[in-house]
């Protein structure tokens, strides 16, 4: 199983950078054209439900795991959201920000979209959940091609433009270092959806840059601003 590093780096979108478990050994393969930027109009969240007819889209976790339960409990809402036995949930700690880690591999999470591995990361102080991370790639699923997860980037980025999220948080399909972020949105307590998809930049005829995609990166993070992982106390070094 492909271990999955933190990403709370995400707290600025011009700080993302790719995690060296995916950007590397990875075969090259068929390169597919690198979204284009949006347009204001694309980029706002869609008219169709105003706040009368749909509420503020509320990030509290994913699925019957909520930021806030300790281990614990993810673990059995993991056995109820996807019926696994509890073996099937491995554990991993992250000696840099002595956070750990749960982890499962799920088919078809999206439907037809292949396998990904799913962590859920608890605080370094807390012990609860503050992320939930979910990767796609050849290390997840040896049969993922860079157009299933083109397409799968593509769906994501829909659903979530439809969600309600605060206006003034959303960005889409801007380029990062590693990739492209496809989109990102907050709610009204600054708890993040991140949705990254990840490759590498050729540039090819007429200055056109075509992404090869390695991986698509999905994250739901608790508090971007501060979060829960050792950091050295000032004046320490």
């Amino acid at each position: 199983m492909r271990k999955i590093s933190l990403f709370l780096a995400f707290c600025g979108i011009a700080s993302v950078v790719a995690g060296p478990a995916y950007a590397q050994g990875t075969p090259k393969q068929k390169a597919v054209p690198a979204p284009r930027p949006a347009t204001q109009a694309e980029a706002t969240v869609p008219a169709v439900a105003s706040a009368d007819e749909k509420a503020a889209k509320a990030i509290d976790g994913f699925r019957s795991s909520k930021f806030g339960m300790n281990e614990a409990d993810v673990r059995a809402a993991i056995t109820k959201d996807f019926g696994v036995k509890p073996d099937a949930i491995k554990s991993q700690d992250n000696p840099a920000e002595l956070t750990r880690s749960v982890l499962l591999a799920v088919p078809d999470l999206l439907p037809s979209g292949g396998i990904a591995e799913v962590s859920y990361v608890f605080g370094y102080k807390s012990k609860t959940l503050i992320q939930v991370g979910t990767v796609w790639s050849k290390g997840t699923d040896p049969a993922m091609t860079p157009e299933k997860l083109f397409s799968n980037a593509n769906i994501l980025r829909a659903h979530f433009l439809g969600e309600g999220f605060k206006p003034d948080t959303i960005a889409v399909n801007t380029p990062v270092a590693g990739g492209v972020l496809m989109f990102r949105g907050s709610d009204a307590k600054d708890r993040s959806v991140i949705l990254l998809l990840q490759g590498t930049f050729e540039t090819k005829e007429n200055n056109q840059r075509i992404l090869t995609p390695t991986g698509l990166l999905l994250f739901y993070v608790a508090d971007t601003k501060s979060p829960d992982v050792f950091k050295l106390p000032p004046g320490q070094f």
